[in-house]
This record gives structure tokens, sequence and C-alpha cells, in this order.
């Protein structure tokens, strides 16, 4: 063996342990949610299936550099403020986002129900811009936050403009999750994407969450992808059939803005 094939041995078991630190610390980080944003060191343990020592000399690093922080009460985690100094540069870049936020409060001031805008993140929907309603009752949800449910109505969107071939795919791996589903329900929800695509929105009417109704329509730039969904949730109590009809028709007029002006054009 020569001494360049002596060093290069653990240059690369070096390469190779940075790698796994770094997928290790994105691990606990994606651990939190919106749902669960108080996490201890054994919950995150048991949910990336790692050591709990590992774990927490993990989040002792992030903790320094203010990506989580300890709650002073539980002592258990939670996402820190220094997310937003990493993330905030791609928000301010990106182009969807910043053409959308006039649109949305039109949106919200239009409807009196909360807008958002969602982008695909290989599969999951993620939301990057949220208007509140004025509503003392409303559905939010915080920036970042990130559905994979079947049913919701921005996933739909999303999912009804990939080839079905990979919504199977992503179905059956359980990356978009479906209760119960089998080769006839698959069948039927590839058959309720056409629909979306061919209306051009797509609803959610309590299937997730029995209190909330999702409204989503499609933003495309200018070579007729989706890039972007524009979403109105609201309490399922304030949306009757009549209001679910107008709430469309003002999310798809919303989304169409927001292809306009991203330069976009919806396929014929």
């Amino acid at each position: 063996m020569t001494p360049r094939e002596t060093t290069d041995i653990p240059a690369a078991q070096g390469d190779t342990k940075g790698a796994s630190v770094i997928v290790n610390a994105i691990a606990v980080l994606r651990s939190f949610s919106s749902e669960e944003p108080l996490l201890g060191v054994t919950e995150i343990a048991g949910r990336i299936g790692m050591h709990k020592s590992s774990v927490s000399r993990i989040l002792a690093t992030l903790e320094q550099e203010n990506l989580v922080e300890r709650d002073p009460e539980t002592r258990r985690y939670r996402l820190g403020l220094g997310l937003i100094a990493v993330a905030g540069p791609l928000l301010a870049e990106l182009d969807e986002r910043r053409v959308a936020y006039p649109v949305l409060r039109e949106l919200s001031e239009r409807t009196g129900e909360t807008s958002a805008l969602m982008v695909w993140n290989n599969n999951e929907s993620m939301c990057v811009e949220q208007i509140p309603s004025r509503h003392q009752v409303k559905h939010t949800a915080p920036l970042g936050a990130r559905y994979r449910e079947a049913l919701s109505s921005s996933v739909q969107v999303f999912l009804a403009a990939e080839d079905p071939d990979r919504v199977r795919a992503l179905l059956r791996s359980g990356a978009i999750s479906m209760p119960g589903l089998d080769d006839a329900g698959l069948d039927a929800y590839l058959q309720r994407l056409g629909e979306v695509a061919q209306r051009g929105w797509a609803v959610n009417y309590g299937e997730t969450s029995l209190d909330e109704v999702g409204v989503a329509s499609p933003v495309y730039d200018h070579r007729g992808n989706v890039v972007a969904a524009v979403l109105i949730p609201a309490p399922r109590f304030r949306v009757s059939p009549e209001t679910l009809q107008s709430l469309a028709e003002a999310c798809v007029a919303a989304a169409r803005n927001v292809t306009q002006r991203l330069g976009g054009r919806a396929p014929h």
C-alpha cells in the first residue's frame, strides 16, 4: 500500500463520519412539529432510532447555536429562533412568497378566512407564508408547517401534477399517508387527483381534521409547472356547501393572480 493510499483512507472515513453527524442533527431538528413543538431527549431518541446520549450531545450543540432552546419549566426542547436566521435569506429570495403576499392579504380580506402559500418539498406540502383570519375562531399553522396527508387539499394539488406512478410509490411507501389504503382506494384516489387537475382546485372537507375545511388551487411558473398552491383553511362550522363554492372561486382567482404576477401560465 502506498503512502497516498494510506492517507486517503482516514480522510474518507472522516468525511463519512462528518456526513453522519450532519444527517443525525437534521433528523433531530425534523422530529419537532407544530403538533408537538416540545420534546424531551427520550422522545426524540425513540423517534429517530438513536441512543439518548447521542441525541443529548447533538441537542447541546444545537442549543449553543440557538437552533433549539430548552423550556425553563419542563426542561424539554423546542426549535430555536436561530433557525429563522438560517431560513430568512431563503424566504426573502423565494419569489413565490414575495409575489403572493399582497394577493394573500387581499384574499383574507375578501373571504374573512386565513390564506396561505404552500410549496412542495419532495414529498410534503410546506407553509411558507400566511395571513391569519380576522375572526377569533380560525385555523392557522406556523411557517414551515408540513403536511403529508393524502387528503390534505394542498397535497392533492401537488400530487395531481405528479406522475401517477410516483403518486403510487409515495402512497405505498407511506411517505404520503392515507389510512386504510388498498388497491381500490389507490385507484379512487388517482381518479380524484384527475378531477382536481381538471377542476383547478382541491377540497378537504373535514377529512383530515373533523373541524377544518381546506381549499387549495395551484400556482404555475412560466413552463406551466406547479410551483406553489394557494390555500384557504377555515373552521368547518363556517363553511356550508354554498360557502365552499365561493371560497373555491376566490382561491382559484388568487392562485391565477399569483401565477400571472410570476409570469407563469396555466397549462391548457
